[in-house]
């Protein structure tokens, strides 16, 4: 496969995580940390520094609203629960391997 080819492809895929992601606004961040190891934020900041690597100027902020599709504050107010103690603590386990 040439690059090229390979480059769209993972382009395509990315979106199609993105909008996954999207299309699933009930599956909290702390959630996708749990199970995953990576969240929204943590594809923004890898959004950024890909940009960032090209020597593209691009903010965190701008990035967040890129892979949430809206402001973060905005995603944040409609969709973002409070996480249970349970995901806490599952947080909390995690982070201590």
């Amino acid at each position: 496969m040439d690059t090229q080819t390979r480059t769209e492809l993972e382009a395509a895929a990315f979106r199609r995580l993105v909008k996954h992601l999207d299309d699933n606004k009930n599956v909290q961040n702390i959630d996708l940390m749990n199970l995953a190891g990576f969240c929204r934020n943590c594809l923004s900041k890898w959004y950024k520094a890909a940009a960032e690597d090209k020597g593209i100027d691009l903010d965190y902020e701008e990035a967040r609203e890129i892979i949430y599709g809206m402001p973060y504050s905005e995603w944040k107010n409609q969709y973002q629960q409070e996480a249970t103690p349970e995901q806490q603590a599952a947080f909390a386990a995690r982070q201590s391997e």
